[in-house]
């Protein structure tokens, strides 16, 4: 079918750019090779590879560093292209933290962990794709995490236990947020807490110990409980002001979440093809079931709704940096929370367009069902971003 029903959103040069490399790329990853990784559970390793070989990794790393320099209005392109070439929302995950843990290190490190590990990361030698933010006591209340690095000299000693943490047996570095002072010794919950960079062959040999997740969406990202029993990191890897590293996740949580918001965008837009396509070809009684108001209508309201979510995505990534912390959390928030929910209604609508083929692994559906159900929880659940809503931009009471 035309794919000109997706480019409705007007692009700058670079982002027309960077919309065709990335076409060009994801062909030759066809729904084949994505309903295998599923299937299987296999990481898409010579996709990333591919991705990391072309510098795409490294595309928000300045080119002083070896990057190419680009910002979250190009990032929202290639997430929203990788997730809508049939990869579904598994395939940007696959490479999301690869791109985006390296952004506290641009903005926060000092000048020799910069120059060490940027341009590594920037040429594909080396990967950053795994950040250990959450706990099993500790969802999304991050400021509740009891995993501690406490300081021997010119070490961190770190024990503890992270969970849901993704890409870990892919990655050479895990960003991992500790609390490098106890809850109770601070005056607000928000301090205490420190970013710090761990090489993860060093704490494998030292005591870190991986269980992986059994699940049902995105197979092919792996995701991890982590155990970390005195595991020794030098000092010199804390990235940016002990004790500060809770503000540092939040300078960059907008930008992350309106690139989220591409790929639930990308992944509603590949299940929404798929059900055209199958209503167009499918016939019953004499004709298409794309004739049906009771199969057309489902099929056009997701459109509107994908439509909706991408105006607003594409108009908040071009404006985020003339936006104050708080408008741009709106934005933000707003994005992810229509994109999401745009992206389950496309990918119900696919289903239930296929019949009873809608939960057969051949036609990809059920996988982006699937995965669809699961943008309504990760990063932040819907309910979140509308307590978020709710309280900054309606001014009403807050509720957690």
């Amino acid at each position: 079918m035309p794919r000109d029903w997706r480019d409705s959103v007007d692009l700058t040069e670079r982002q027309a750019l960077v919309r065709r490399s990335i076409r060009d790329l994801c062909s030759a990853f066809d729904d084949e090779y994505w309903r295998e990784r599923d299937r299987t559970a296999t990481y898409p390793q010579e996709f990333v590879d591919r991705l990391a070989a072309d510098g795409w990794l490294g595309m928000l790393i300045p080119e002083e560093y070896g990057g190419v320099g680009m910002s979250t209005s190009e990032a929202v392109v290639m997430m929203e292209e990788i997730a809508a070439s049939g990869g579904g929302f598994a395939a940007p995950q696959a490479i999301h933290g690869g791109i985006y843990n390296s952004v506290p290190i641009v903005k926060y490190a000092d000048e020799r962990l910069k120059s060490e590990l940027l341009p590594k990361v920037a040429a594909g030698e080396e990967t950053i794709q795994a950040f250990g933010l959450t706990e099993p006591n500790a969802g999304s209340d991050s400021t509740a995490m009891e995993t501690r690095a406490r300081r021997e000299g010119d070490e961190y000693v770190i024990d503890g236990e992270k969970v849901w943490i993704s890409r870990v047996e892919n990655s050479d570095y895990l960003v991992l947020m500790a609390r490098t002072t106890p809850r109770e010794e601070v005056e607000k919950r928000t301090r205490g807490i420190s970013m710090i960079l761990v090489d993860l062959e060093d704490a494998y040999a030292d005591g870190l110990d991986i269980e992986q997740i059994p699940k049902t969406a995105s197979r092919a990202v792996h995701s991890y409980q982590l155990y970390f029993d005195d595991v020794r990191v030098p000092t010199r890897n804390l990235i940016g002001e002990e004790g500060e590293g809770f503000y540092q996740v939040l300078d960059g949580l907008n930008e992350e979440r309106l690139v989220i918001a591409a790929e639930c965008l990308g992944l509603g837009e590949t299940a929404l093809e798929s059900g055209i396509d199958y209503a167009n070809e499918r016939e019953v009684f004499g004709g298409p079931i794309g004739a049906n108001q009771a199969i057309q209508h489902p099929l056009a309201e997701a459109y509107a709704d994908l439509l909706a979510a991408k105006k607003v995505i594409y108009d908040a990534a071009d404006r985020l940096d003339d936006l104050d912390r708080t408008e741009a959390g709106a934005e933000a928030n707003v994005a992810k929370y229509l994109a999401a929910e745009a992206a389950f209604e496309a990918a119900d609508a696919a289903v239930q367009t296929h019949g009873g083929f809608g939960v057969a692994r051949e036609y990809d559906v059920e996988r982006y069902l699937r995965e669809a159900r699961l943008t309504r929880l990760v990063p932040v659940t819907q309910q979140l971003a509308l307590n978020y809503l709710g309280e900054r931009v309606l001014g009403l009471p807050r509720s957690y």
